[in-house]
């Protein structure tokens, strides 16, 4: 049977981006930035808004967990990826995305009726996202999904910290670790959004109690996690809970520690164009690279350099042919 190198859970999205200035963002009544849950009425309405002044600049997969096992599967690991999505056409679509990714998913058993997610991404010319999802089905995401026989069977659980938003998918996630850990399979968290670390901070504080061993964050979600108002103030408070993380910290590069001393590892040069999906490649690159024996500085370097390199181009995968020419 197939071994795995990462499983992943978290959201099945379809992702639409848009190409806009800062006065739409505002406009839109979202916090420019982050990730602001919207339901299905909303999502129509903004869509009719924003289709009077721009056309989609791209559409793709996504889902931050999915994004990361698409760049596992790229550097040539194997990844399976639970989700949910519905029986239409943005889940075909999802569904045919990750299959070509070479992603192995729960969703060969069958679908469920309903809408699929999307994410209405907002890219604006600083090159910031500021995403605006509405979950449709993959908000009903529960313990249901997991294959226990592939997680068994993997070498890292990664955890998408966007699922903290709702009791099933936080279930989801308590049962997924549960399995992991009486496998002896390593537990990884990413903490996804500076909201969602603002409103649901205290069960990302039990999830790592439970025995988390590689945490993923940027420097705003630490310093929001920790309450903490500097960079070296945060990582420090991270360690206390986990000793071993990957904090990124943008042009700057990453900081990291495997149970010890933090260690900076520089940055790679990029011309922003577009941050969505910057932090899911990361964790794909640097999980790959430690399923390949390489040491978490190692990793961050190799993971730098792709994030470094999607950040230069639209949407939060790479194409084959843009992968192979940068990181192949």
């Amino acid at each position: 049977m197939t071994r795995y190198d990462v499983y992943g859970l978290g959201n099945a999205i379809v992702d639409t981006e848009f190409q806009v200035t800062d006065e739409v963002v505002a406009a839109c009544n979202v916090q420019k930035g982050v990730m602001t849950l919207i339901d299905e009425e909303q999502k129509h309405s903004l869509v009719a808004a924003l289709s009077k002044l721009h056309e989609p600049v791209n559409r793709s997969g996504g889902g931050s967990a999915a994004n990361t096992l698409v760049a596992v599967a790229q550097f040539g690991g194997t990844a399976y990826y639970s989700c949910r999505v519905a029986n239409d056409a943005t889940g075909d679509f999802f569904l045919s995305d990750l299959k070509a990714a070479g992603v192995e998913t729960n969703l060969q058993d069958g679908r469920v009726s309903g809408v699929s997610g999307e994410c209405l991404s907002l890219i604006t010319p600083d090159a910031e996202r500021t995403l605006t999802t509405c979950l449709g089905v993959s908000g009903d995401l529960g313990a249901d999904v997991i294959n226990e026989s592939a997680l068994a069977r993997s070498r890292f659980l990664y955890l998408e910290g966007y699922l903290v938003s709702n009791d099933a998918s936080r279930d989801a996630l308590f049962r997924a670790q549960s399995i992991a850990q009486a496998n002896g399979v390593p537990v990884s968290l990413t903490l996804s959004d500076p909201a969602m670390v603002e409103n649901f901070r205290e069960v990302f504080d039990e999830l790592v109690a439970r025995g988390v061993d590689l945490i993923f964050c940027n420097e705003e979600e630490a310093k929001l996690w920790v309450q903490a108002d500097t960079r070296d103030d945060a990582v420090a408070a991270v360690r206390e809970r986990c000793s071993t993380y990957a904090v990124t910290c943008g042009p700057d590069g990453a900081i990291v520690s495997h149970g010890g001393k933090p260690t900076p590892v520089p940055g790679s040069n990029a011309t922003p164009v577009d941050t969505t999906g910057a932090g899911d490649m990361f964790a794909g690159a640097y999980l790959w690279a430690l399923t390949r024996g390489q040491s978490h500085t190692a990793a961050a370097a190799l993971a730098n350099k792709a994030a470094a390199t999607v950040v230069s181009h639209l949407g939060a995968r790479l194409t084959p042919d843009v992968f192979a020419e940068r990181l192949g």
